[in-house]
């Protein structure tokens, strides 16, 4: 293709509500152009590059046995209905009625759509397992869309959707999908991490999140450099730092704390390690009746070491809080503690709580934690001299680097990333609520059980773009580049020999399946190279008549510092070596 038969538009300023890298890029790169808030039309340069992000896709998910199908962006209400999601989803999910007073929603996932094919075409046990995948427009009305096409409104996602007899069969299909992931995102030529990770409000029990290791990324990634163990830090494992309670060796003391109301505060106050305080958190559990209504509250203190912080996801599957928890009012804290926060702690209650203790705080000893009482805490607290055990020990600490990794292996590091593909196994959750059933050998119904696999394909660009870029632009790897390479001849509209050099060599290049562009806009060679650099094309061929006269060009890698130079006839072979390996 040339330059002038396509549509090339950069910008030398990225607009002033442009905020990450990515966003920046693609719009000065001109990949994208925003319509409305978290709205953007695809650019002809950007629909490349999500073009063969979807090539990638298909070819392994076909190979992997996944069939191809499309689902409606606009669904019925009644399909969401029959799951409850209609109502507890939120407002993320947008609720539109026809002419005739009938909801519908903008989809924003197919669950509901897949199982409903499922339970109308697949009928007997000869017809599992089976596949079913889409590349589709999605809509969730995010209250605040930013960061580009990192958190749009509208996006392009592909969903795949496994059915299966049992859950043997599921967790094969699950491992299949799993494969077939890891070849995906080692074709887009990514640096990315699977990760364990916990299965959110779309449900199921196993589950991993594919992350683009990027500095700018919002995810916390926790994993060993010597072993296979990775998870999202929602997630990770966190054993005892301690294997074993020391036995007590100082009295307890009620120690003047004034002003200080933290851990680090305190720590520095005495002279102690932030290690050997305890910080306390209240939470509380609202029991309610069949009508909705609260008809008790339980309060609960969790006790974690000063320097590490709680994590809300682990706390929530604990025993006690399947229905979920919220952080004590301070009426509450005042009625059971007697005192406000910053010096609360397990030692003299006024009403008793349910105390759960994090693993690494229940084998400490001699600590220090607040003494219920402004500008006091107690120093020496020793567990079962001093207070009660507790009711629960349980991993309710985010990890933090250097801790032991779970698997025995190593220690853990951490590091950001950005989730552009997930995958669960959702069991029976929506089979069972939409009874989508098959008839086993027996000619009785059973539920299918299921799983989930997602691509999120446009936030593949923006998470590329954020790994990899530079001061110039961006620096793509070469299978989703919009161009692999582009011939850039120096005087194109004045020199016919190098007009005749640079059309010879595009089209040997094409022949030899090469995807590349002829710039032939005639522009000044600073501006030239400027935009392709800003767009990140792989590789640059340079054609100029003084190097036509030594008999040859230029070649530069976009990273590369500086240009090579080789004769003409050898550019396709040594752009194939680099592109191909």
């Amino acid at each position: 293709m040339k330059a002038s038969q396509f549509f090339v538009s950069t910008l030398k300023e990225a607009p002033a509500d442009a905020e990450v890298a990515s966003h920046k890029l693609m719009l000065r790169a001109g990949l994208i152009k925003r319509l409305g808030a978290g709205i953007y039309n695809y650019m002809p340069m950007g629909l490349r590059v999500i073009r063969k992000v979807e090539g990638i896709i298909r070819e392994e998910m076909n190979r992997a046995g996944a069939v191809e199908l499309l689902m409606p962006v606009v669904q019925p209400a009644e399909l969401w209905q029959e799951t409850g999601r209609f109502d507890k989803m939120g407002p993320e999910l947008l609720r539109v009625k026809d002419r005739h007073e009938r909801d519908f929603v903008i989809q924003p996932t197919s669950e509901e759509v897949v199982t409903d094919i499922a339970r109308q075409e697949l009928r007997s046990y000869r017809q599992l397992p089976r596949n079913f995948y889409h590349i589709q427009t999605k809509f969730r009305d995010e209250r605040r869309p930013r960061f580009g096409l990192m958190r749009g409104r509208e996006f392009t996602m592909k969903d795949a959707y496994s059915f299966d007899r049992d859950k043997d069969a599921a967790a094969r299909s699950y491992e299949a999908m799993f494969a077939a992931y890891k070849r995906i995102f080692d074709r887009f030529g990514l640096q990315y991490r699977a990760v364990s990770a916990d299965t959110g409000a779309i449900g199921g029990d196993l589950s991993h999140e594919f992350q683009v290791i990027a500095e700018t990324g919002e995810d916390a990634l926790v994993y060993c450099p010597t072993s296979d163990y990775a998870a999202n830090i929602e997630l990770a494992e966190c054993v005892p730092l301690l294997a074993s309670r020391g036995a007590a060796t100082q009295p307890l003391t009620r120690t003047p704390t004034p002003g200080k109301s933290t851990c680090a505060d305190v720590a520095a106050l005495l002279g102690l390690p932030l290690e050997r305080t305890v910080k306390s958190l209240v939470l509380a559990s609202d029991d309610r009746n069949d009508k909705g209504d609260i008809v008790g509250t339980t309060v609960w203190l969790l006790l974690v070491r000063g320097d590490h912080d709680l994590n809300e996801v682990k706390t929530a599957k604990l025993p006690g809080f399947k229905s979920g928890f919220r952080f004590a009012t301070v009426a509450e804290i005042d009625d059971h503690f007697g005192t406000r926060p910053g010096y609360l702690g397990p030692i003299g209650l006024k009403k008793p709580v349910k105390l759960i203790a994090e693993r690494t705080v229940a084998n400490m000893a001699d600590f220090v934690c607040g003494a219920n009482e402004v500008d006091f805490h107690y120093t020496g607290v020793n567990w079962g001299r001093d207070l009660p055990e507790p009711d629960l020990v349980a991993d309710i600490r985010n990890a933090v680097a250097g801790d032991p990794s779970p698997d025995g292996k190593g220690v853990l590091a951490i590091q950001r990333g950005i989730e552009v593909g997930h995958v669960f196994y959702l069991g029976t959750k929506y089979s069972a609520a939409m009874n989508a059933t098959y008839l086993d050998e027996n000619g009785k119904p059973q539920l299918m059980e299921m799983g989930c696999y997602g691509i999120g394909v446009t936030r593949i660009l923006g998470a590329a773009i954020e790994q990899s870029h530079d001061a110039r632009g961006i620096v793509w790897p070469a299978a989703i580049a919009p161009f692999e390479a582009v011939v850039c001849p120096i005087g194109y509209d004045r020199s016919a020999e190098v007009k005749a050099a640079a059309d010879a060599l595009h089209a040997q290049l094409l022949d030899a399946g090469i995807d590349a562009l002829l710039d032939d806009r005639g522009e000044r060679p600073g501006a030239m190279f400027a935009d392709w650099e800003l767009i990140g094309v792989p590789q640059r061929v340079v054609i100029s008549d003084r190097g036509l006269k030594d008999g040859q060009v230029e070649l530069q890698g976009r990273q590369d510092a500086e240009a090579g130079k080789l004769p003409l006839s050898d550019v396709a072979a040594q752009l194939l070596t680099r592109l191909r390996g």
